[in-house]
């Protein structure tokens, strides 16, 4: 289902798939890397001594490899849905209910981006760090901006996907 929401796209609506996969490749890297990460701890913690600061990076390195991921997700429409309530409803409702969503998904990608920018301020301005690395938490919220203005075009896209297939009352799904 992914490759094939992928490989129809041509223009705007490619480049923002082709943003958003590799966003959520790097986030997957990011991923791997706090993995990695946990396991030296761990085993430097039998050996020798844990390494300091492992459970405020792999608090970062989560969030911004979820976020990173949800562009990509909302691109290749893997998100979650409750497929039992449309299951009996007809094309034309289904795509109007696609639109909707896409409609919800833009509102609140563009809500998140506005208070996470509003809070990544505040962090900076009053010099929040981690406690054990002294890490500036204000520079984890940069890429979780960045996923979630790929999360608007994102979501842009399948709105306007959406909106001409509930014009085209479903035919094409």
């Amino acid at each position: 289902m992914a490759e094939g929401a992928l490989a129809g796209r041509r223009g705007f609506a490619a480049l923002v798939a082709a943003l958003a996969t590799g966003w959520a490749l790097l986030g997957g890297a990011v991923l791997i890397a706090v993995i990695a990460m946990n396991v030296a701890s761990v085993i430097g913690g039998v050996v020798w001594k844990s390494f300091p600061g492992d459970f405020e990076m792999t608090q970062v390195g989560v969030a911004v490899a979820a976020f990173a991921f949800l562009p990509w997700c909302q691109i290749t429409r893997a998100n979650v849905s409750a497929d039992i309530f449309t299951m009996g409803a007809s094309p034309a409702w289904v795509a109007r209910l696609r639109l909707a969503a896409s409609v919800v998904a833009l509102v609140f990608a563009g809500l998140l981006l506005w208070r996470m920018s509003a809070g990544m301020a505040d962090q900076r301005q009053y010099g929040y760090t981690t406690t054990i690395l002294q890490f500036p938490v204000w520079i984890a919220f940069l890429p979780v901006l960045v996923s979630l203005a790929l999360l608007a075009l994102a979501s842009l896209v399948t709105l306007i996907e959406d909106a001409r297939g509930a014009a085209r009352g479903g035919a094409d799904g």
